[in-house]
């Protein structure tokens, strides 16, 4: 048995980007010919694609864990990674996809459309690509970034232009089968139909589609019966056709009072903002079953004051066809002229303007800590950048620092009050924490080191030039010190060798 489902939560990870590759070219009489170091490739996406050939999302109920391929990692010799492969999930028309809080992230209406819902990581430059005038022979890479990990909700509202709606065993299924191609299951007991089918009817040269939604009762938009599950079926329809059974045996049912009821449970559905509500889109009513005497006599009874409420009335038969032609007519009238309304209306151009300097590449948050302020560093770009530091290599670490200084983080750092020494964190949560010293952030391009290294990371045991100029005057004055001892000695010797000569 094939089960319709309509709502799903899918775990999607995308693929992570390749690291990039460290390597100086070596040759027989070139043994330094530069860095060769290749890129490392992206990862691969997780795409989601409307297909007109899916109808349900059964396939992600059973395995909602899907993920794209990793990138591959760079080379020596200019040899780049290669991409990810990209992962394309395929969605019924009419797929609304929702983040974990419920915000619509997009509303896949037309066939064909594409989403990246999960992006792949960025592949890490390797050191060939880092090299430049200042720093000829970089001895690190960046790291490939993670792709996107994270929950998705993919909700199905069914794309059609006429909704029937009415009571369990009112006749829709068979409705959709008189009228159109369509083969639903039709049984002679309630709840036969226990997800929408769609059919599509060709009436002279209109064709639209036809949404048979499951039977509502009286509660369904409070969560009785299946009417909450597939009311949101009926909010993409143009118009909607009360099929109501003329041939109900049921005691104290009859068709006004079942229109009544359904009328109350379309009432009290909230339609999403910017949508028309349920009941004031255009309605008709088709009074099923007259090929039945009783229910044709009965038929003719209500039909004065169902016209009486504004109701455009057919009288039908789906086993006999009767009246059904002039059904179909009329709503393919009524669905051209709407849609020849929604070509009229012109759609305004968007355009989006971004002054330079609206939008911050970072944010830094202070959070009280234990031990005092702790600096949170937080944006696209500084996540990404650390994200791509070999954290193992002092070169990479002040390369990364450098980026960093670039981006103003260091003045305003200095405007919010950090001082040397102060507790940095770079990201959400754990991230990664450092002690902030603004010396690192110094014109590393000009220093000389070994590749891998960076100076600005070694401690500096060296005096200072303060320091030396003082050791310079004691020493100097050491000196002086000792020559006039040394002078006074002679003086006192000479006078010794004066008194002897005397005597």
């Amino acid at each position: 048995m094939v089960t319709f489902v309509d709502r799903v939560t899918l775990h999607l990870s995308a693929g992570k980007g390749g690291n990039g590759c460290v390597s100086v070219k070596r040759e027989k009489f070139k043994p330094l010919a530069g860095p060769d170091g290749g890129n490392g490739g992206h990862g691969g996406d997780v795409v989601l694609v409307a297909d007109p050939q899916v109808t349900t999302l059964l396939s992600y109920h059973h395995s909602p864990h899907r993920s794209g391929g990793n990138g591959g990692f760079g080379m020596g010799d200019h040899r780049n990674g290669a991409a990810g492969d990209s992962l394309e999930l395929p969605v019924p028309v009419g797929t609304v996809v929702k983040d974990t809080s419920g915000e619509v992230l997009i509303d896949m209406v037309e066939p064909g459309t594409r989403f990246i819902v999960a992006p792949g990581g960025i592949g890490g430059l390797g050191n060939a690509s880092l090299s430049s005038q200042k720093r000829k022979a970089p001895g690190f890479a960046l790291l490939g970034t993670p792709g996107w990990q994270g929950d998705v909700q993919l909700e199905l509202k069914t794309v059609a232009d006429v909704a029937l709606v009415g009571f369990p065993s009112a006749g829709k299924s068979s409705l959709v089968a008189a009228i159109s191609a369509a083969r639903p299951k039709i049984a002679d007991y309630p709840f036969t139909t226990l997800h929408p089918n769609l059919g599509v009817v060709q009436a002279g040269e209109n064709r639209y589609t036809v949404a048979d939604v499951p039977g509502l009762i009286e509660g369904a938009s409070e969560g009785k019966g299946l009417g909450l599950e597939f009311l949101r079926h009926v909010e993409r329809c143009t118009a909607l056709v009360h099929v109501l059974d003329c041939a109900t045996l049921e005691p104290g049912r009859d068709p006004l009072t079942d229109l009544d009821v359904i009328l109350a449970e379309l009432a009290a559905y909230p339609v999403p903002d910017g949508q028309i509500p349920l009941l004031e889109r255009p309605q008709f009513v088709a009074l099923n079953k007259i090929d039945v005497p009783e229910a044709k006599e009965l038929a003719d009874l209500v039909r004065p004051e169902l016209e009486a409420r504004g109701f455009r009335v057919f009288e039908i038969s789906t086993v006999s066809h009767e009246g059904l032609r002039q059904l179909t007519f009329a709503l393919g009238d009524l669905v051209a002229s709407h849609r020849a309304a929604l070509a009229a209306i012109p759609v305004p151009e968007k355009v989006v303007i971004r002054p330079r300097g609206a939008v911050k590449d970072f944010i830094i948050r202070v959070e009280g800590g234990t031990y005092g302020d702790i600096y949170r560093i937080l944006g696209e770009k500084p996540v990404r950048w650390m994200q791509q530091t070999d954290f193992q290599n002092e070169e990479a670490v002040g390369y990364l620092a450098d980026r960093l200084e670039k981006l103003g983080i260091e003045d305003e750092l200095f405007r919010l009050g950090a001082s040397p020494g102060s507790t940095v964190v770079i990201g959400e949560g754990d991230g990664v924490v450092f002690d902030w010293q603004p010396a690192l952030s110094s014109m590393a391009e000009l220093m000389t080191a070994p590749r891998g290294t960076d100076p600005r990371l070694i401690e500096d045991n060296r005096r200072t030039t303060s320091q030396r100029r003082e050791r310079y005057k004691d020493r100097m004055d050491a000196k002086a010190d000792a020559r006039a001892e040394l002078e006074a000695e002679r003086i006192a010797e000479r006078g010794r060798d004066a008194e002897q000569v005397a005597e």
